[in-house]
């Protein structure tokens, strides 16, 4: 006969089974150490810019092309005629603009994320609808401060990019030695707006997309850590395979939904339009109608490909060292 467990065992199981469910305790604002924060990150994000920019220049030079070029003739073509270094066009550019915008990125999400959270489980929220609701409103509030530095860097890089690759129609048909010759230089003919063009298109694709993004991570993280519940080890190295699966999968549905004002933002920031000998900054109305043209509605997703690869290796490169940041800078966190 098989004797029935005793309730102190099945108190014992219940609690090990809830450990194994339930994803390590999330580090919040609060707990971390400032300055290490934002020292470790400068170092480790800077480090994943270097290893995804050859990506975003082909996206990049993808979408401002008036006809479609698989991934594998562009990077061919770039390597045959500019080399390796071809492939980190504008990288200087975007690395020292990468630091203060990912500063300000993260303060803005960690902050949010903190006191929205607070404030929606004071409200009745559940947990999971608050650290939903938490993620979704630091991914605006993170966008948008981001995007403040973010753009006009975004503008002098892609320029430099594309230099020479559509001499047609590339904004003033300028060419620049390097990134300060380029801030320069649009300075002098757009002056400060010029640093800020396709800024409304960023945010409307960024912060939708952000808060979209955080906030599915959120959800399938919960979803997944249960699936992973009955094998858990160690927690912390089952939780990062869990948060790139995650970010993975966020990634997919982003990269879709916002592709086309992407490209449309991308093409505002590069290209001018010709009317009567004089180049002019196109408007949306006719970056719209020009993509639309070329390709149809599938030019508006030219650079799918490498976005998507890129945005799936970023987010799941940002969020594991992005959590293991936030590990490392916890203020007196147990090993």
């Amino acid at each position: 006969m098989i004797s029935s467990p005793t309730e102190e065992d099945s108190a014992s199981a219940t609690s090990i089974s809830e450990a194994q469910l339930h994803a390590p305790e999330d580090i919040n604002w609060h707990m971390l150490d400032k300055s290490k924060f934002f020292f470790l990150g400068a170092t480790l994000f800077s480090a994943l810019s270097a290893a995804l920019y050859p990506v975003v220049v082909l996206k990049t030079r993808q979408q401002v092309s008036s006809a479609k070029i698989s991934c594998r003739n562009m990077s061919s073509a770039i390597m045959r005629y500019e080399g390796f270094r071809g492939f980190y066009r504008g990288f200087g550019t975007s690395l020292i603009g990468t630091i203060p915008a990912r500063a300000l990125y993260m303060s803005a999400l960690e902050v949010t994320k903190t006191n929205v959270g607070t404030a929606t489980v004071r409200l009745g929220f559940s947990d999971a609808s608050a650290t939903a609701i938490a993620n979704a409103a630091g991914g605006v509030a993170s966008a948008m401060a981001a995007q403040l530095v973010w753009t006009p860097v975004d503008v002098v890089s892609q320029r430099l990019m594309v230099q020479g690759t559509n001499k047609n129609n590339v904004a003033h048909g300028l060419h620049y030695r390097n990134g300060f010759d380029a801030f320069k230089k649009i300075l002098c003919v757009d002056g400060l707006r010029g640093f800020y063009r396709g800024f409304g298109v960023s945010i409307v694709t960024y912060a939708p997309s952000n808060a979209a993004w955080w906030a599915s991570y959120s959800m399938v993280h919960r979803v997944i850590w249960g699936g992973f519940g009955c094998c858990v080890g160690d927690d912390y190295k089952v939780n990062l395979g869990v948060q790139g699966l995650s970010a993975v999968m966020a990634s997919g549905v982003s990269a879709i939904v916002t592709m086309p004002l992407d490209t449309i933002k991308t093409r505002l920031q590069v290209l001018d339009s010709v009317e009567n000998g004089r180049k002019r900054p196109m408007t949306f109305v006719q970056t719209v109608k020009n993509l639309v043209g070329e390709g149809g509605i599938l030019g508006c997703y030219r650079g799918l490909g490498p976005r998507w690869a890129s945005m799936s290796l970023s987010a799941a490169t940002m969020v594991t060292t992005y959590e293991f940041l936030k590990r490392m800078s916890a203020k007196n966190l147990d090993s």
